[in-house]
């Protein structure tokens, strides 16, 4: 009987032949386009706001004059991201529960309601609010068995669902290859250097989320775990320490775990594109590897880009057009910078339609998104 584990072993171990011979050979592959989300009842500038995911500054409630509710109203954005700054210290779970459900009625459209909650210190729920305790990837891991980061998990997911929390960026796939990576293997936020370990304890938390309805998205693609530097303040580049088992995860997960989305890297990584950009702006990485080599056919978000690897070296119009161009479906910009470098809904929207105005980008490209995320929003997973 052929071993699953042991084929996808084989079938990742030649993707970085196949691409240093010809980069942009997948890249060709269309995108298969549901019809329901071509039809005339969607508008341009509703397909564009479902594509925007947004963080909401230090709301902690939402007034009825509020912009945002005004923009949420006008569907230009299809998602909110929370952090820890939108929870009121007293009778936190309620307000949270009575914040997350006005913005739901704010939206024309079901919302993606989502937050990182991997555990450990990328923990926004804390228990001193009176949420559950949730424990680091590192530590689960560490234990060795995955029916504790099922319990765990199972529990993190129940509360998600009491608040309206529809979409948790987690699980994180990175492997601790560096053990001086100070965003990923010093924060406690992997698994395991083993991949076969991380797809394991990955697989089972993606389940427990789905046995509540909440959906995941795996990050941060194609591999965070080698970089010495955080792309939070700057490029990080992993060209020299990057290892194709970083992929095994992806491979695994997408054959037999059942995935919603994934969340791109701000990494560059000269060996699976050439040209040196960041994997959220690259076409050869987005669609080449991952969607038509890897065959993930789900939606793909962008990590926040207003990370500096991003935001200070190639521009808001020009990251926004290249990440669409690359292949990303939904862009998050987390908001979590200084007052005069926020950015609301509108503006990213705007930008959006005028590339596509201008030709820049095309509607059947906006299409592709579109489709994906409207599948992942009517996706049933309990």
């Amino acid at each position: 009987m052929t071993n699953p584990v042991m084929s996808s072993l084989r079938i990742t171990f030649s993707i970085v032949a196949i691409l240093s011979t010809n980069p942009f050979l997948f890249a060709q592959k269309p995108t298969k386009i549901t019809p329901s989300a071509t039809t005339p009842s969607y508008t341009l500038d509703f397909k564009i706001g479902q594509m925007i995911l947004i963080g909401i500054n230090d709301r902690t409630f939402l007034s009825e004059d509020d912009s945002l509710r005004q923009e949420l109203t006008a569907g230009k954005a299809g998602g909110i991201i929370l952090f820890e700054k939108n929870i009121a210290p007293n009778n936190s779970k309620e307000q949270l529960k009575t914040f997350i459900s006005d913005l739901q009625n704010s939206s024309p459209y079901p919302l993606f309601i989502s937050i990182d909650e991997e555990g450990g210190k990328v923990h926004r729920l804390k228990e001193k609010y009176g949420f559950v305790k949730m424990p680091s990837a590192a530590y689960l891991g560490g234990l060795g068995y995955t029916d504790s980061t099922s319990f765990y998990t199972k529990s993190l997911a129940k509360q998600l669902s009491y608040l309206g929390i529809n979409l948790n960026f987690a699980p994180d796939v990175d492997l601790a290859i560096n053990p001086d990576n100070p965003v990923i293997t010093k924060a406690g936020r992997s698994y395991s250097a083993n991949p076969i370990v991380v797809a394991e304890h990955a697989t089972a938390s993606i389940k427990a989320h789905h046995t509540e309805g909440i959906k995941t998205a795996l990050k941060h693609f194609p591999g965070h775990g080698s970089s010495v530097n955080d792309s939070h303040y700057g490029v990080a580049e992993v060209t020299k320490f990057w290892k194709e088992e970083e992929l095994i995860p992806y491979k695994n997960i997408i054959s037999f775990g059942n995935p919603d989305a994934i969340m791109t890297a701000h990494i560059v990584n000269r060996i699976l594109d050439t040209t040196g950009l960041p994997a959220t702006l690259s076409k050869t990485i987005v669609t080449g590897l991952l969607r038509n080599t890897l065959g993930f056919n789900g939606v793909v978000i962008s990590d926040d880009m207003q990370m500096y690897a991003i935001s200070k070296n190639f521009g808001l119009e020009n990251a926004l057009k290249m990440s669409i161009e690359a292949g990303v479906d939904i862009l998050l910009f987390g908001n979590n910078v200084s007052l005069t470098d926020r950015i609301k809904t509108s503006q990213i929207h705007a930008l959006v339609k005028s590339l596509v105005e201008k030709g820049e980008i095309t509607e059947e490209r906006i299409n592709e998104s579109f489709a994906r995320i409207m599948a992942l929003k009517e996706k049933k997973v309990n």
